[in-house]
């Protein structure tokens, strides 16, 4: 059932590559793979994947580095990016998340349970976050518009370029201002309920959509969530 899905393996591991080349195909995912970020950046242009399997700890360019690339090729928008390293420090996750990465998966791990959150990655179709903005196309509060249909965000007039994480927050912020978004609740309607991500995953995405649209738009509600500032 998988067939039709792709997916970019980027590691500078021959053996990693070939692991994890094996196991995709097996489960009916077509596969292509990278060396080096260049050459990921490059392939990631032409096979334009679904899910992009990525590497930190890359010579002459890192992952985080690569991902922030991919983030800025227009076609590559929306594919999912997730580190696959064995760098669990916070510091690095964060900036994994901070380049626009969608998941963070730790080295080693079993082929069992790495297809669980592939296909887990794969599923993610944000029915939540859909039936929140009941079908609506366009939704404008204060000087935020956001013209759901065709993806594009505006900011006092001026046309602002999100991730796909930081956008869908941002809309579910803007479907109900004024009302407390609990961390579960985003995490739900955001990330789905088959991904665990860490509250730190919140918060990144929290700063980045302050830093574009103004530290006093986004209310943090201590202990609880977030709510967008209604006046």
């Amino acid at each position: 059932m998988n067939a039709k899905k792709k997916i970019l393996l980027v590691d500078d591991e021959i053996d990693i590559l070939d692991f994890l080349s094996y196991n995709l195909i097996q489960s009916g995912y077509e596969v292509r793979t990278a060396i080096n970020g260049e050459k990921g950046v490059e392939v990631a242009r032409a096979f334009k994947p679904d899910l992009i399997l990525l590497d930190m700890m890359m010579p002459e360019m890192d992952g985080v580095e690569t991902c922030e690339k991919i983030r800025s090729i227009n076609e590559l928008e929306n594919v999912m990016v997730a580190f696959l390293t064995a760098r669990g420090e916070d510091y690095s996750q964060i900036a994994g998340f901070d380049a626009g990465a969608d998941d963070y998966i730790l080295k080693p791990i079993k082929p069992k349970v790495l297809m669980s959150r592939v296909n887990a990655l794969m599923k993610r179709t944000n029915r939540t976050l859909e039936s929140t903005t009941n079908n609506v196309e366009y939704i404008e509060v204060g000087e935020i518009n956001i013209d759901l249909k065709k993806y594009i965000v505006s900011f006092k007039q001026a046309e602002i370029n999100l991730p796909k994480k930081e956008f869908q927050l941002l809309v579910l912020l803007c479907s109900q201002p004024g009302v407390v978004q609990t961390r579960g609740e985003i995490m739900e309607k955001i990330w789905g309920s088959e991904v665990v991500v860490g509250d730190r995953t919140i918060d990144v995405h929290i700063r980045k959509l302050r830093e574009k649209f103004g530290d006093n738009l986004i209310v943090t509600i201590k202990g609880i969530g977030y709510k967008l500032k209604t006046s």
